[in-house]
């Protein structure tokens, strides 16, 4: 595996790609950050340590405004600007691309994947409603992906629990016990590297069975 970064001019900014690059590669993944933090994440990292011993590429991507080291996420017009201005630096490889996040990022693959031509839809931690507010779904955001869906969602995620998700032509994995950032408790039954593989592992099955 190598891995280098890509600056990419789009309308929104200046966005960053960390490539993870696998041999022969068969699939990109492509996956952005939420609106907390960054590719630091603990879920990001640990797809990008596994999945390019298994043909896919991972493509950490970092938005506009998170290059520009501002603290507040930018408003979610302007994020999918910034997506579909960099789509074309993520195609370029050649094999198809899978669009992919965590929370906020989730949101923005879901929204534009059907325009962009995406292989599929990967969902980490997808914020269905804000904590305390079930009234306020945004599940037809994840309905309306138009692309094979994969939901990875902790059992304890106040953004929406596993239980709370449509029924719909999505897939949907649990992690038990992991909350928005998929970190488990001490004394939960699943450490946290289990959980972590628990993700990596559901991912990587998805992907490899993905028809593309």
């Amino acid at each position: 595996m190598s891995i280098r970064t890509e600056s990419v001019d789009t309308p929104a900014g200046e966005a960053r790609i960390t490539w993870h690059a696998a041999p022969g590669a068969k699939l990109v993944l492509a996956v952005g950050h939420g609106a907390g933090g960054g590719i630091e994440a603990r879920d990001l990292q640990a797809l990008a340590a596994a999945l390019p011993a298994l043909g896919v590429t991972v493509a950490l991507v970092e938005q506009p405004w998170r290059v520009a080291g501002k603290k507040v996420a930018a408003a979610p017009k302007v994020l999918d600007e910034g997506w579909r201005g960099l789509w074309p630096a993520l195609a370029a490889p050649g094999p198809p691309v899978v669009a992919g996040g965590r929370s906020a990022g989730a949101r923005v693959a879901c929204r534009t994947a059907a325009e962009l031509g995406a292989a599929g839809v990967l969902a980490l931690a997808f914020p269905l409603h804000p904590p305390g507010r079930p009234e306020k779904s945004r599940a037809e955001e994840l309905t309306g992906a138009g692309r094979p869906t994969l939901v990875v969602q902790g059992g304890r995620d106040p953004f929406g629990r596993p239980e709370e998700f449509p029924a719909g032509e999505h897939a949907l994995v649990e992690v038990p016990g992991a909350d928005h950032g998929f970190a488990v408790l001490k004394k939960a039954d699943l450490t946290q590297d289990a959980a972590l593989g628990m993700i990596t592992g559901a991912v990587a099955e998805w992907l490899l069975e993905l028809p593309v």
